[in-house]
């Protein structure tokens, strides 16, 4: 079974051009790439913003708590 169209390798590979499997795809594969990357970076900023907001919302309610205690 081949996937580049090769059917015999007694040729002259500098005639033949790509030899890697699924020749074609590059575009759709780096396409597919930067959304999964900007997706990824997208998803891991809400994350961390929704950790970040409730670690403060923890410490601000923490730390009045403190203060109004120590009167």
């Amino acid at each position: 079974m081949s996937t580049n169209g090769m059917e015999s390798w007694a040729v002259d590979l500098k005639d033949v051009g790509a030899i890697y499997p699924f020749q074609g795809t590059e575009v759709i594969l780096v396409i597919l790439g930067l959304a999964f990357w900007i997706g990824f970076h997208v998803l891991q900023a809400r994350v961390e913003a929704g950790e970040l907001a409730d670690a403060e919302r923890d410490f601000n309610a923490e730390h009045s708590n403190k203060s109004i205690d120590r009167y």
